[in-house]
């Protein structure tokens, strides 16, 4: 059995493997060549990662010697060896989420088929790969320009190194922005007053609008005489990606591909990710591993790519996103009113219906068929959900039935 620096020095030597080959499969797009090499890599990696895992552990940073004269070189020896195996557990990892993205992008975006069956990936031998066809699904998710640019041999920070300054720039902002603490948007501020009444200091707490002026309420409800302080204001609810390998893939690969848009263009894929899949689905797609499955607070990348809409407010692309997972728990237990609905229709809808998006708009946003936007739609009208689910419904007035006959017999279909 080989000794634990033997086998760091065998998983470096695999990196540095498929850091060599890795330009040189993307020169053509043979997609069934990548699912076959990515697929095998993977697995591959992961029993290197169980393997070293299992004899390391989990390490902490090793301490760091303050005063040089009283450092023990032995000890020193150690904490260096140490630092060697944490650094390539972390290596390792982020070539393994590198390779489970680009496995997941391909498969969001292609099938392979042989013949008319169609194969699942992990089903792929070499001796299929010149017989099987990757056909296009129609609606794709993720961004297949990304994948030449993914960190596959875990040198995240070298590959950076190697790029210019406006890419190593844009890798911060997309980094910062994945980082970002998501914000509660609050519609009112609870308050704590302190003032005199009959000669007596009294408290009260009381709720206020976040656009009122506060100084202004109070004094006319309290005279001069007080003093008010927040009880609860701003709530911070953490990241929107819980892992530092996806997001140092992310902004690795978006700054690269593109470093003026990059941003934006993750923006938008997030935003699709969302609005054509469904909690569920999102549980098993691992696009974004660690993405949270819905989005509940207001995070600034969502803003992006709608700054230049006349309408925009900030959390405009958040408030979206949240009133779509509200309505997809709202319709947990009506699916089987849409049951042929698709789920990526079903957010075309949502979004048609929380939004001042034409049918156009929408379909464009979301890179799904206009014609099969539309059908969504009058089905979700002849269900009758439209009515439950949205407040206003004047948007859906010129897919209702035009006939006599045709409204009774749908008053009577929905009872």
């Amino acid at each position: 059995m080989p000794t634990t620096e033997e086998l760091i020095a065998r998983i470096n030597k695999t990196l540095d493997d498929i850091a060599i080959d890795t330009p040189g499969l993307f020169d053509d797009l043979d997609v069934p060549k990548l699912f076959f090499v990515f697929k095998n890599r993977l697995e591959v990696l992961k029993d290197l990662e169980e393997e070293l895992e299992r004899r390391v552990g989990e390490l902490g940073p090793a301490p760091i010697f303050k005063d040089k004269k009283s450092k023990d070189p032995h000890l020193s020896w150690i904490y260096r060896k140490r630092h060697y195996r944490s650094l390539t557990l972390e290596r390792l990892r982020a070539a393994i989420t590198a390779h489970r993205m680009a496995l997941a992008i391909l498969d969001a975006n292609y099938v392979l088929r042989k013949g008319k069956v169609d194969i699942p990936p992990d089903a792929l031998k070499r001796s299929d790969l010149q017989k099987v066809k990757a056909v296009e699904r129609p609606v794709k998710l993720g961004r297949i320009d990304i994948l030449p640019y993914l960190a596959y041999s875990g040198d995240v920070l070298r590959l950076l190194g190697q790029r210019g300054i406006e890419i190593r720039e844009h890798f911060k902002l997309i980094k910062g922005k994945l980082r970002e603490e998501g914000t509660v948007r609050k519609e009112k501020f609870r308050i704590e007053v302190e003032y005199w009444e009959n000669g007596k200091l009294k408290k009260e707490k009381l709720d206020l609008p976040v656009d009122a002026d506060i100084e202004g309420e109070l004094r006319k409800k309290y005279g001069k005489r007080f003093r008010w302080r927040v009880l609860s204001y701003v709530k911070t609810v953490g990241v929107l990606i819980n892992n530092h390998y996806t997001v140092d893939n992310l902004a690795l690969a978006y700054s690269t591909l593109n470093p003026k848009e990059g941003v934006r263009l993750l923006a938008l894929d997030i935003f699709r990710y969302y609005f054509l899949t469904s909690e569920k689905e999102r549980e098993n797609v691992s696009i974004y591993p660690g993405i949270r499955s819905c989005i509940d607070c207001h995070y600034s990348l969502f803003d992006i790519p709608f700054k230049e809409r006349a309408d925009f407010k900030v959390g405009f692309g958040s408030l979206l996103l949240i009133r779509k997972c509200e309505i997809e728990k709202m319709l947990v237990r009506r699916r089987s009113d849409i049951t042929r609905l698709p789920n990526y229709v079903l957010g075309g809808v949502i979004l048609y219906g929380i939004s001042s998006f034409t049918e156009e708009e929408v379909a464009n946003l979301l890179e799904i068929d206009i014609g099969e936007l539309r059908e969504g739609i009058r089905k979700f009208v002849v269900s009758g959900l439209h009515k439950v689910v949205f407040s206003d419904v004047s948007k859906f007035e010129k897919f209702m039935p035009k006939s006599e006959k045709a409204k009774k017999f749908l008053e009577l279909l929905q009872g």
